[in-house]
């Protein structure tokens, strides 16, 4: 069954907060909350620099064709064999490919990013 994936930006603090929050729900013996799948990234320049519009492509392209090799990624995009490869040995480490036997997919139906407006930098005003 396909799913959604949340990506976020969430500094280590709240990230962990997360887990003390879910640690005081079960000491309480509260129901365990709906189970999300998520990316957190430490700030919004991380996030860029991992999800590049020739990334997204990749994970597009893949999600629509169905599972494929690296090689056929590769050719199908018209792209170096080593870019390809780097950019799906980084995609499987962060958890938005998944390999099984050489054979590359992608678990999921959508990727929802949750991108407060205070991750932006603010830019240096001048008078």
């Amino acid at each position: 069954m396909k799913k959604n994936i949340r990506i976020e930006i969430k500094d280590e603090k709240k990230s962990a907060g997360e887990f003390v929050h879910a640690w005081h729900r079960a000491e309480k013996g509260e129901p365990p909350e709906e189970p999300v799948s998520r990316i957190y990234f430490q700030d919004l320049e991380t996030l860029l620099k991992i999800l590049t519009p020739r990334r997204l492509e990749l994970l597009k392209f893949l999600h629509d064709k169905g599972n494929m090799s690296i090689r056929a990624l590769a050719a199908a995009l018209k792209r170096d064999y080593k870019n390809v490869y780097q950019d799906v040995k980084l995609l499987v480490t962060i958890g938005l490919i998944v390999t099984s036997k050489n054979v590359l997919s992608v678990p999921w139906e959508r990727i929802v990013a949750d991108v407060r407006l205070a991750a932006f930098p603010t830019p240096y005003l001048t008078a």
